[in-house]
């Protein structure tokens, strides 16, 4: 359960709700596979995956909420029917062709869209499905919602969920006092980092006046002249491959969205931790990686001066307005 990619969000206010209330909100919004004629479904599951299937043979719910200390894990899984626009495109055409035929006269553009429509109504049912689950926690005392996603849709789909749960959750994107560009770009001039960062062998950069305009580099020395060209002509540090503290890789980038994170040293410690359960395996690695990340986070915002107060930039509530 180690997370890949990290999307922060500040917590507006205090998360005060008791787990049970939290429990019972969730249980309202359990995950339901989709039925014949819907094209997706969200809902909430056990952070613990199959292994939570033994509670529900003895006739116990299983827990949507996994808690160590302070850190509340949730899980949410989504399900797509898979429904290529290729197909439904050439079964249009195909009736349209035999309409055309039959009753000798051209089909026109409304008339298509609604035999497409007919279309995609009947292939829906038989469609094969496919179920991914979207890992988050709470942190009471760092005020965050960690939501492990490598993109920003992937995260607000979950942001969203959670406020048809909870009713609303107020949050807003980290907001640092210095623009993590700015900083970076400073790391690679200086050839080193601060904060008990040090700088990796792969980064982006992009011309400010010309945002299309980037490079990237993998597997390179960062400290090379050739590096130091690019940031002599203007261009500064989108994203920045980095090792906090020995123990955790990743890339930063300019809105503090964290990238390919990894945690080596502590799973190989994981790994010898003798544990009687995978609830229990769970718990220990959801410590574990909590306790690390918790002090990579003040690293990362220190190293940025801080962050701005966030109710200053509290995010829009951008619900669906389907029913889940």
């Amino acid at each position: 359960m180690w997370f890949k990619n990290l999307r922060l969000f500040s917590l507006i206010q205090p998360f005060d709700l008791s787990l049970e209330e939290l429990e019972s909100q969730l249980a309202d919004h359990t995950f339901i596979p989709c039925a014949n004629y819907e094209k997706s479904r969200i809902g909430w599951v056990s952070p613990l995956g199959n292994s939570a299937l033994v509670d529900e043979e003895d006739g116990v719910a299983p827990m949507l909420t996994r808690t160590v200390g302070d850190y509340i894990m949730l899980c949410a899984q989504k399900q797509d029917r898979l429904l290529p626009a290729s197909v439904v495109r050439e079964a249009t055409e195909e009736k349209v062709a035999e309409l055309e035929v039959r009753q000798a006269r051209k089909v026109y553009r409304k008339e298509k869209r609604e035999i497409q429509d007919n279309v995609f109504a009947s292939l829906l049912p038989r469609a094969f499905t496919r179920s991914a689950r979207t890992f988050a926690y709470i942190s009471r005392t760092e005020k965050l919602l960690v939501v492990d996603a490598a993109s920003a849709p992937k995260a607000e789909e979950f942001l969203n969920l959670l406020r048809d749960t909870l009713g609303s959750f107020p949050v807003a994107l980290p907001d640092s006092k210095r623009a993590p560009s700015d900083v970076m770009t400073r790391w690679l001039k200086e050839g080193k980092a601060t904060d008990r960062f040090d700088i990796h062998d792969d980064c982006e950069l992009f011309n400010p006046l010309d945002g299309s305009n980037v490079i990237r580099c993998k597997g390179q020395d960062l400290v090379s002249d050739e590096i130091q060209v690019h940031l002599e002509a203007g261009k500064q540090a989108k994203q920045l491959g980095v090792l906090w503290n020995n123990l955790i890789s990743c890339g930063i980038t300019e809105d503090l969205s964290i990238k390919r994170l990894r945690f080596e040293e502590m799973k190989e410690e994981s790994a010898n931790f003798e544990e009687e359960s995978a609830a229990q395996k769970f718990d220990q690695e959801f410590a574990l990686m909590t306790l690390e990340l918790g002090s990579f986070f003040k690293s990362l915002f220190s190293a940025f001066g801080g962050l701005e107060d966030p109710r200053n930039k509290e995010l829009p509530d951008n619900r669906s307005k389907k029913e889940h």
